[in-house]
């Protein structure tokens, strides 16, 4: 993952003011009972901040002089409890606030040239500017709007929106014709037509989703959100059915203490970061460059199955590079890699570059500082077919296609070398492209070039296959090419001589195995695959109609980020499950913190599962009640930053987060509530409790 985007300061000075005024503004009871456990816990508080007034209005007796005391306790516990579970939620959403101020800043009411229909042009606000209107924008001004190039070509700064600094090029009738509002044209001029409303943007939208405020609850969130609300209401069942059982056994036990019995059972813990979780979740697909339409996109990514992947511009650069040096029957490799290298020296392409590049790598004893100053270049043409230099000497030096370099060495009275055909033959079965060199009418070799695999997509692919996610490679080559370059990458399967429709039968075939699929693309013809994809990432620099059909948007126009998109999505996934089970599992040493301490003064017997050795009941309730506030604060980094999370088996990931987040669950609340019993026993003596 890119240091870029990861690196961020976890919460700052602004992040922590906003976040301690949005906790107290979510105690609003409109809000708060859209969470319904932590809703209970506000109710508690309301309560018994009532009975701190009225020590007696529910039956209590008042004559036990500490009454008013213990209920201004509890209440306040609860109030921080609450506090806490808000100050999770407003993190999180600080976080993704902090971003949106900086896109603001970049989102200001520009000037735009508008070209009506006979040719004029007419100044106007970019906010004036409606869907199909046509503006020019030239070179230092800025974009007004999302819209796609009908005219021009020119170098984009997008810095404003991804944060890259190196400009872009933006061009009609290609698939980087997309462009977006609030990015500078930095050369030449564009004709553009405006594809959204005013307020409506690409920018907008992300604006809004970043700050929180378009975000729905996943279906996964509300599963669980649902299995909470029926622990909850089973709980609140048990606390009044014992507080009947109580008054029956004769112990006299305070409304606050069930209170803080209820407040402790219920899962406060995973309620109170629920929220907070899945913010984090999309935040950290932001913060990472990429926009999700919702957080429904990037859960789906966590339970993805198989990923199909664009060749060119994903598994490979695109460009074919040079990758090696054949010479031909009677000729030094030595030789045949110089002049590669004195032919390329000025040419400007990928192709030149790679060859001067591996030359150097491979030791050439050509100066390349000071041979370039003596040499006239001759550029490539699409009727020569070849490139090259000619020296001071006479020295006629050429690289180029194999029958355009024969046909000149022929008509200069060269001969071909036998060998030459069967190189040709060899590098082209390989899927390459052959390029003879030729000095003054000789020939002295083949540069082999090569769509050469991406570093690092083996083993990322070997990561993705250990944790079950299968990979499939679509490409417009021949079955022999495609086959070269999947057996090079490392994906499990490819589909040659891929057209968009065969994309669409690849998705449909596997989501029929109940399989959930996720793709990269960037042009029109891949929208309706990217509409049919489960997780479908379009690049930035794309089509609109790509980014319209896809769920995700990639502002780095990186198509192999894919790859940590969908381990983003699995650690969401992991952490609620992580957090889920830590919470359930501080239930069960409350229990026996609690309940013990309730009933032992009327059931002796009782005693025997007082296995903490609490004080006293009075100090044993407000232990595991102040365990239970404080144990919030301590996981908002786990729920912001997320649980680390490592390719395994989906049983050996079970078994490791029982034994962490399970066993340490029970574990860690034993530990604190004694710890908490031991500190408070003394102060509590002194109150008379």
């Amino acid at each position: 993952m890119s240091n870029k985007h990861q690196k961020t300061k976890f919460i700052t000075r602004e992040i922590l003011k906003s976040s301690i005024i949005g906790a107290f503004k979510k105690f609003d009871p409109r809000y708060m009972v859209k969470n319904p456990v932590m809703f209970v816990v506000e109710l508690g508080f309301v309560l018994t901040f009532v009975m701190t007034i009225f020590p007696g209005i529910f039956g209590d007796d008042v004559s036990l002089g500490y009454l008013r005391t213990y209920n201004g306790i509890v209440c306040v516990i609860l109030f921080i409890t609450v506090l806490f579970a808000n100050f999770a939620e407003s993190v999180a959403e600080g976080r993704g606030k902090a971003q949106a101020a900086s896109l603001k800043n970049t989102k200001h009411d520009t000037k735009a040239r508008l070209i009506d229909e006979d040719g004029n042009e007419t100044i106007v606000n970019a906010s004036e500017l409606k869907m199909d209107d046509i503006v020019i924008v030239k070179a230092g001004e800025v974009i007004p709007n999302d819209g796609e190039v009908i005219e021009g070509i020119a170098s984009v700064d997008e810095s404003a929106i991804t944060g890259e600094s190196a400009p872009v090029t933006r061009e009609a009738g290609t698939d980087f014709s997309s462009v977006t509002g609030g990015t500078t044209v930095v050369s030449d001029w564009l004709k553009i037509r405006i594809t959204s409303k005013p307020g409506e943007s690409f920018l907008d939208k992300m604006i809004a989703l970043v700050e929180g405020a378009s975000r729905q609850k996943t279906p996964n969130e509300i599963a669980l959100n649902t299995l909470l609300v029926g622990l909850t209401i089973i709980f609140l069942i048990v606390v009044v059915t014992l507080y009947a059982f109580s008054g029956y056994s004769g112990a006299e036990i305070q409304v606050s203490t069930m209170i803080a019995l209820l407040v402790c059972l219920i899962p406060t813990t995973i309620g109170a970061l629920l929220s907070a979780i899945g913010i984090a979740g999309m935040d950290r697909v932001t913060r990472f460059n990429v926009i999700a339409m919702s957080g429904k996109a990037v859960e789906a990514c966590g339970d993805v199955d198989t990923m199909m992947l664009d060749k060119t511009g994903t598994i490979t650069f695109g460009n074919r590079l040079a990758a090696d040096f054949y010479p031909v029957k009677g000729q030094k490799k030595e030789d045949l890699i110089d002049f590669a290298v004195l032919s390329s020296l000025c040419d400007p392409t990928p192709e030149g570059k790679s060859t001067l590049k591996l030359g150097m790598q491979l030791g050439t004893t050509v100066d390349t500082k000071q041979a370039g100053k003596d040499m006239e270049f001759v550029e490539f043409t699409a009727q020569t077919r070849m490139s090259g230099a000619d020296t001071k000497d006479g020295l006629k030096i050429r690289k180029g296609a194999g029958d355009a370099i024969k046909e000149m060495v022929k008509e200069n009275g060269g001969t071909i070398p036998e060998d030459l055909d069967r190189i040709i033959s060899e590098i082209s079965s390989l899927g390459g492209t052959p390029l003879v060199v030729s000095a003054d009418n000789v020939i002295y070799g083949v540069i082999y070039l090569k769509d050469t695999v991406k570093p690092g997509l083996v083993e990322r692919f070997q990561r993705l296959r250990s944790i079950g996610i299968k990979t499939i490679m679509c490409t417009g080559d021949n079955p022999l090419t495609a086959a070269t370059i999947a057996k090079e990458a490392g994906v499990d399967g490819f589909i040659a001589e891929c057209k968009p429709e065969d994309k669409i039968e690849a998705i449909k075939k596997e989501q029929a195995e109940g399989k959930l699929v996720a793709m990269t693309g960037d042009g029109t013809n891949d929208a309706p695959a990217l509409a049919q994809a489960d997780v479908g990432l379009a690049m930035n620099s794309g089509t609109s109609a790509a980014k319209e059909a896809a769920n995700m948007v990639d502002l780095d126009s990186d198509p192999t980020k894919i790859l940590e998109v969908v381990e983003i999505g699995k650690q969401l996934l992991i952490t609620r499950g992580s957090l889920t089970t830590f919470s359930i599992a501080n239930d069960i040493a409350k229990y026996f913190a609690i309940i013990p301490a309730m009933f032992t003064m009327v059931i002796p017997q009782m005693q025997v599962l007082n296995i903490m050795g609490l004080s006293t009941p009075m100090s044993a309730i407000l232990s595991a009640l102040i365990f239970n506030a404080i144990v919030i604060p301590c996981l908002i980094p786990i729920a912001m930053k997320g649980v680390k999370y490592k390719p395994m088996s989906a049983q050996k990931m079970l078994t490791k987060n029982l034994g962490i987040y399970g066993l340490g669950g029970v574990i860690v609340p034993f530990v604190g509530i004694k710890l908490i019993d031991i500190l408070i026993t003394p102060l509590l003596a002194m109150l008379g409790m």
